[in-house]
């Protein structure tokens, strides 16, 4: 917990000419663009095996047809495509896998009264959205920050929904099987949990909350890179 403690200070320390009262703010947000940079291989491998899984589809939808009553063998040979095309299922969990612990760890951090004197402009960084409502409402100094954040996250979480929609739908290898129907309706509605951010954002203190606006940004302008290339719905049919 030190270390990360000391981190943010130190930054905090080098960034205090350029933004002042706000430079533990800034520190927070340069420490979790470090963490996302230090992950990006790792998300490089998650789009690459979603762009593999996404081209295996119609040889998934053909095991499908061949085993369709063979459960076991269509597992089988489902897993025998994936080793020879080397695409790992778990490889897209990786990235948040990791992210994980340093979001902890710093949730405790801003939690531990050690955000105390330090600011966002007007608004504490050890404070929640509840603090800002009672000092100033949702038009004082403190809640015009809260606001720009959540027009943010707003605006990432509706990009993140358009653009999942767009994608192919990720499929299960055997419906047949105990739980797909849930996996395909999670596919379908997980891109609304965006939304669920915001949140989020009230319900955590405001240094915790920049960690998560900032995670969730360069989420949304990483993936339209890594995916650019991803077809959309309808260009990729995958008969059920």
């Amino acid at each position: 917990m030190s270390v990360f403690a000391s981190l943010v200070e130190r930054l905090a320390d080098l960034l205090q000419p350029l933004f002042g009262a706000s430079a533990t703010a800034a520190a927070i947000v340069l420490f979790t663009m470090c963490v996302r940079i230090a992950v990006h291989p790792l998300s490089r491998a998650a789009a690459r095996g979603q762009k593999a899984r996404t081209r295996l589809a119609p040889r998934l939808a053909e095991l499908r047809k061949k085993h369709a009553k063979n459960p076991e063998r269509l597992q089988k040979a489902v897993l025998e495509l994936h080793a020879q095309e080397k695409v790992s299922p778990l490889a897209g969990c990786l990235p948040s896998l990791l992210q994980a612990p340093a979001f902890f760890l710093m949730f405790h951090l801003f939690s531990s009264g050690r955000m105390a004197g330090h600011s966002l402009f007007a608004a504490p960084l050890g404070d929640h959205y509840a603090d800002a409502l009672s000092n100033g409402g949702v038009w004082g100094p403190a809640g015009l920050v809260y606001l720009v954040l959540f027009a943010i996250v707003g605006a990432v979480a509706t990009y993140n929904y358009l653009r999942a929609r767009r994608q192919p739908l990720a499929v299960p290898a055997d419906p047949s099987q105990p739980g797909a129907g849930v996996a395909t309706a999670m596919a379908r509605y997980l891109p609304l949990l965006s939304f669920a951010t915001l949140l989020s954002v009230a319900a955590v203190p405001l240094a915790a909350a920049l960690y998560i606006v900032t995670s969730t940004t360069w989420t949304a302008v990483e993936r339209a890179f890594l995916y650019r290339d991803m077809p959309a719905a309808g260009a990729l049919v995958t008969p059920a």
